[in-house]
């Protein structure tokens, strides 16, 4: 009976275990792995400034245990343009790269030039303001990033504008070195992260290319070359419009002067012809007070005459 007792307890416990053990990850309650603790690291390492960099390394490999303490050796001295980029994703300054790269990702796919010329005027504006936040960002720690770095900086940005692999490296605040994209090929994204790139498998390798294939990139490319024909038609057209707005603008300002000029002129013309009529009236009058005057002068002189005349002779 003991046995039947312990046989039912021991059923009993089995019953009452958790439905959803079995379905629970065999790795939840497993202490995280090397590769974990060493992109934990090194998020911490990368932060530092890069000439701080080596000797935090070699102190933390130093205390850590054997084998994660080699892995650590391993971490490389990031670049300055790589640390900028770094600080940017540190920031939280990343989310609008990532989100645009979606969406240029989608406009790409329907090869919607008016979508990817406008997406493509705020990828640029983006890319530089991101530059721009990056040098002020590691001057505020002391670091003075040069022309070069910067311009590493806006290709690294524009490549994870392109490359969602490159995107996801640059979120790990973990780069080493730039990124480029040439537009055609993956990103190269060998030896440029401190760690491991979550949800990056090694890149695949490239199918052989099929006539749609190739098709599918003439048409890709054919697009891409329209945009960017129409982005410079868009800019020549924007200029000639300024330019025409400014010649409009300068002939109205001209055209309402000579009017304004023109009502003063006509009204001076009027006033003068008015003094001139009031003129020639008076010289009218004169000539007829001056031939009467003259007639009474005659007249006088002719009387005097015949009053002197009639004078007695001593």
């Amino acid at each position: 009976m003991a046995g039947d007792d312990a046989g039912g307890a021991r059923r009993g416990d089995a019953d009452e275990r958790d439905p959803d053990a079995d379905e629970r990850d065999p790795d939840a309650d497993e202490p995280k792995t090397v590769a974990d603790e060493l992109d934990a690291i090194a998020v911490e390492l990368y932060a530092l400034r890069p000439e701080e960099f080596t000797a935090a390394r070699n102190a933390r490999a130093q205390a850590a245990p054997r084998a994660l303490g080699a892995r650590i050796r391993t971490l490389r001295k990031p670049a300055a343009s790589a640390w900028a980029v770094d600080l940017l994703a540190r920031e939280g300054l990343l989310t609008d790269v990532l989100e645009l790269a979606a969406a240029l990702r989608e406009a790409q796919d329907d090869l919607d030039a008016k979508e990817l010329q406008r997406l493509g005027r705020e990828r640029r504006a983006l890319v530089q303001a991101l530059a721009r936040r990056s040098v002020a960002l590691a001057a505020e720690r002391g670091v003075t990033l040069s022309g070069a770095a910067r311009d590493d900086v806006a290709a690294t940005i524009t490549a994870a504008l392109l490359d969602p692999r490159a995107g996801a490296a640059v979120a790990t605040a973990r780069l080493i070195r730039p990124l480029e994209a040439t537009g055609v090929d993956p990103v190269d994204l060998s030896e440029a992260v401190g760690g491991s790139i979550p949800g990056v498998p090694d890149a695949p390798a490239r199918p052989a290319r099929t006539t749609d294939d190739l098709a599918a990139r003439r048409a890709r490319k054919a697009a891409e070359q329209a945009v960017r024909a129409a982005e410079r038609g868009a800019s020549e057209a924007e200029r000639e419009l300024t330019r025409a707005e400014a010649l409009l603008a300068a002939a109205t300002e001209r055209e309402a002067h000579l009017a304004e000029r023109l009502d003063e002129l006509r009204a001076q013309l009027a006033r003068l012809e008015k003094d001139a009529r009031v003129a020639a009236d008076a010289r009218e009058a004169a000539v007829d007070a001056r031939v009467a005057a003259a007639e009474r002068a005659g007249d006088a002189r002719r009387a005097l005459e015949t009053a002197r005349d009639a004078l007695p002779r001593d």
